[in-house]
């Protein structure tokens, strides 16, 4: 049968959904200079494919422009169809970032964080997922038989996201109910947040090919156990060198991560919203969920907020390249540039702050009092998404940083979302974010 090749030229917008427009292969370098025609109200697209109220309405034009760099093409070699697809930016015809515009609101961050310090962040996005197939029984957990059951799978998924241009890490039968774990290694800046979008997109085609559809829902089952995305962060500075490891200061944290973690910390319940910004995204961040639900750093503490990574090595040269920090309040429901956008600015806000390193807690939050938690600058997370959605239109520092219009456009579309799932029960709003994730 006669076939043009498509390209698709992709952007992850304010649903974290992976949209955009596909054009003759043999017109990729013109598209690469002129891009594709966009309009402006497809940013109010809900997960739903609802459109939430538009500040834009039927007005606008500008075009998403994609990055070579970033182009992938896949072949699985099954018979299927190569796929084929770039992410870029959303402009103006002029040729200036668009407002609303994911990767160029992290752009502007990861600008404004190595202004301030000089520092480049350096990130890695952590996924969990589920088979949408049926449940295989007790004994599964990280077990050699289970992975065995999925090892044609777990292999395809690696060798696609190696010609993907990701570098492959692990690959894992998880805890919960056919929930598997994949990562990566990690890449500087904006990088960071494309391999995470890649990630997604190859895991689900693998399993749609495979018969084993995948879903990266934020919570299945109510009863059940969450799908995380755990952001790795470290800083590199001007000439490629370690820069997050101090081996004389507490916890081995440099005076300017200190200041980091604590600019993510204090702005933690102001910018949840971005980076679990679904209606049942709060379902998962509450305790003994292995999540998070409170504004801490700990250490070997998988219900931390922001955890301090081991290292396994005792020499200090080693420690600083493996040294690192993992945000756990972040879902698969959020773009990945928004998300390592809020997580940049937080840190920089930090920084230009002055902010002393946090203290590390060690024990288990929930069973302290309020006023001990409050004693500590501990607070709860917003346990919905309209209260966080709230804590951010309330904090006019994070409203500098995003920016009057973009911020206006998500609360609006974040609200018009809420909509379609208030009168659902949990159950329900699991099962029609499931459908889209």
């Amino acid at each position: 049968m006669i076939s043009n090749p498509l390209m698709f030229a992709a952007t992850s917008d304010f649903s974290g959904v992976t949209r955009g427009k596909a054009f003759p292969l043999k017109e990729m370098e013109k598209r690469f200079r002129q891009g594709v025609g966009w309009t402006p109200t497809n940013v109010q697209i809900t997960c739903f494919d609802t459109i939430a109220e538009s500040p834009f309405g039927s007005f606008g034009d500008l075009i998403l422009v994609p990055d070579a760099d970033t182009a992938v093409t896949l072949d699985l070699e099954d018979g299927g169809p190569v796929e084929r697809f770039v992410l870029g930016d959303i402009l103006h015809l002029d040729g200036d970032p668009w407002s609303c515009c994911t990767r160029s609101i992290l752009k502007t961050a990861l600008k404004r964080l190595e202004g301030v310090s000089g520092l480049r962040l350096v990130a890695a996005f952590e996924h969990e997922f589920q088979s949408r197939n049926p449940a295989q029984g007790p004994g599964e957990a990280f077990g050699l038989a289970s992975f065995g059951k999925h090892r044609a799978f777990g292999e395809t998924v690696m060798a696609a996201l190696e010609v993907a241009g990701v570098k492959p890490d692990t690959f894992l039968k998880e805890y919960g109910a056919d929930q598997f774990e994949v990562t990566n290694g990690p890449d500087l800046g904006v990088t960071a947040a494309d391999t995470a979008v890649k990630v997604r997109a190859v895991t689900k085609l693998v399993g749609e090919r495979m018969g084993e559809p995948v879903t990266f829902v934020p919570i299945r089952d109510p009863a059940g156990v969450g799908n995380g995305v755990h952001v790795h962060m470290s800083f590199v500075d001007e000439n490629g060198a370690p820069a997050t490891y101090d081996p004389d200061a507490p916890w081995g944290m440099a005076q300017k991560t200190g200041s980091f973690i604590a600019g993510i910390l204090k702005y933690m319940d102001s910018i949840v919203s971005l980076t679990a910004p679904s209606a049942i995204s709060y379902t998962r961040l509450t305790p003994h969920r292995w999540s998070a639900a409170y504004n801490n750093l700990g250490y070997h503490d998988r219900e931390a907020a922001v955890r301090i990574c081991p290292v396994t090595s005792a020499s200090a040269e080693s420690a600083a390249k493996q040294y690192n920090f993992e945000y756990r309040a972040a879902d698969a429901t959020a773009s990945p540039y928004l998300v390592l956008a809020a997580l940049a600015h937080a840190g920089a806000q930090g920084i230009e702050e002055g902010l002393a390193a946090p203290q590390v807690t060690e024990e288990d939050l929930s069973e302290l009092p309020a006023a001990k938690l409050a004693e500590r600058g501990l607070v709860r997370l917003p346990q919905s998404l309209g209260e966080a959605l709230d804590r951010l239109e309330e904090n006019p520092r994070v409203a500098e940083w995003i920016g009057a219009e973009a911020l206006d456009v998500y609360l609006k579309h974040k609200r018009g979302e809420l909509a379609q799932t208030a009168d659902l029960s949990e159950a329900e709003r699991c099962a029609r974010y499931e459908a889209v994730y």
